[in-house]
């Protein structure tokens, strides 16, 4: 919870979205100027100065300095103790993505996608790019559990196939931006099929989202130390993966001994 709450001043609707945007976003808001914040948060100068006001700060300067230094009186990690700023801001941002994730997790969506995945006599499995090591991995672990997986990332492939999915089967889409244009084309030729679609993903506003049976919703951070690169960190989609699948393993060892 955030500090220096003065209930008597009751906030707009803009003005509590940028509030509870500063509070799932502690860690990286933190390293941003107040022009920065309007960006990200896609607030104005303005409400950002008047919502701070409102909760008790002079400004944003006030607010930032004073959020680092309770940062600095709660450090929750030994590793935090001897670290600079920069090294606790790399941290802490993976911690933020980590919870917010876990956060954003319902479980009879768990419980849903185990029964796709148990029933299902097939898994189509499709991902591009760094997501590719995630959809492996499953793959992996999946056929370990003796399901049957047909894995595919290449674009022109992943448009052919998905024409050619076999009835009763369920399809699964690890993908960071949910945008990947061959991954929006595939489940959307799904969707017209009727194959439930299980979909592991970090963007709510994501393409994809509206072919979607049951959705993963992963937090994404912000900050990419990797600027002119798309290499975002795939922290949330490894999380809810293991989150999926040990799940998967659970429940399925459960009923076979029960």
């Amino acid at each position: 919870m955030l500090s220096k709450i003065n209930h008597a001043n009751k906030l707009s609707p803009s003005e509590q979205y940028l509030w509870d945007y500063l509070a799932q976003n502690r860690q990286t808001a933190m390293q941003w100027s107040i022009t920065e914040l309007s960006e990200h948060a896609n607030v104005s100068t303005a409400t950002i100065v008047r919502t701070l006001k409102k909760k008790g700060f002079t400004g944003y300067t006030d607010f930032r300095h004073g959020r680092l230094k309770t940062a600095a009186h709660n450090i929750p990690y030994s590793v935090l103790e001897n670290a600079d700023e920069q090294i606790q801001n790399v941290v802490m941002q993976n911690e933020e993505e980590l919870k917010n994730t876990l956060k954003n997790l319902q479980v009879s969506v768990i419980e849903d996608t185990i029964q796709l995945l148990t029933n299902a006599p097939l898994i189509y499995l499709f991902a591009r790019g760094l997501s590719e090591t995630i959809a492996e991995e499953m793959e992996l672990k999946l056929q370990l559990l003796n399901k049957q997986v047909a894995y595919f990332h290449d674009p022109n492939i992943i448009k052919q196939i998905a024409a050619k999915v076999k009835p009763h089967s369920a399809a699964v889409f690890i993908t960071l931006n949910g945008q990947t244009p061959e991954l929006v084309a595939a489940a959307r030729t799904l969707s017209k099929m009727d194959i439930p679609q299980i979909v592991l993903t970090a963007n709510p506003q994501a393409p994809i989202l509206k072919y979607t049976d049951e959705l993963f919703l992963g937090y994404q951070s912000f900050n990419n130390l990797f600027d002119e690169y798309e290499v975002h960190s795939r922290l949330s989609l490894q999380i809810m993966s293991r989150i999926l699948l040990d799940s998967y393993v659970v429940r399925t060892q459960t009923n076979n001994h029960g």
